[in-house]
């Protein structure tokens, strides 16, 4: 996670959002840091006052961004009453979340598959805690009665989360052609078909 004693504030923001403009135009790979330093409008010395390199930039981008996600829907979930609710809350979510940042999307869904095995491992690290939610979601359903009592709970979550990023993935590699975002009722009445009794 988010090494202790990491400079914060409004810099460090200011990087991460360069960094993900410079990386969702050139490519993990051809994205350099000086290139994200002039995006952010600051020295390229400065990144390194933050970041200890492209990779741990990458990580606290994914870190950041991702994280400040889980937040939000965390606490939106908390507001809903069944598994049901909760299960379309996330995918909502999902769907707004990256529908509404194309370029975040282009990192999430393409960029950071192609780097390192190391960083790649990192990357799951941050997701243990969404699939963690999704978890949550599954047997608060099943406990409810809502959801099938033999249900696989690590299969669904692979269902649900692979739905998902698949959906946003075919959105990113068509350019946004279409919205995500009124994808989210149809694809969660499917969800709800296989999971439901």
């Amino acid at each position: 996670m988010v090494e202790k004693g990491k400079k914060r504030g409004p810099k460090y923001d200011k990087i991460i959002d360069a960094a993900v403009v410079v990386i969702a135009q050139n490519g993990y790979h051809q994205a350099q840091v000086s290139k994200i330093a002039r995006e952010a409008g600051v020295a390229d010395g400065t990144i390194y006052l933050y970041f200890k390199n492209k990779e741990d930039l990458l990580i606290s981008l994914f870190q950041k961004k991702m994280g400040s996600f889980i937040d939000k829907t965390e606490e939106q979930i908390a507001k809903k009453e069944n598994a049901m609710d909760k299960l379309f809350t996330l995918i909502d979510m999902h769907f707004k979340h990256l529908g509404s940042d194309y370029e975040l999307a282009i990192v999430t869904q393409l960029e950071l598959r192609q780097t390192n095995k190391a960083l790649r491992a990192q990357i799951g690290e941050v997701l243990k805690k969404y699939l963690t939610l999704v978890d949550h979601i599954l047997h608060e359903g099943i406990k409810s009665g809502l959801f099938i009592e033999e249900l696989d709970i690590r299969l669904a979550r692979q269902m649900i989360f692979g739905t998902l990023d698949e959906t946003v993935t075919n959105w990113v590699m068509k350019d946004h052609k279409f919205e995500l975002e009124p994808l989210a009722k149809p694809l969660h009445h499917l969800l709800i078909n296989g999971l439901s009794k």
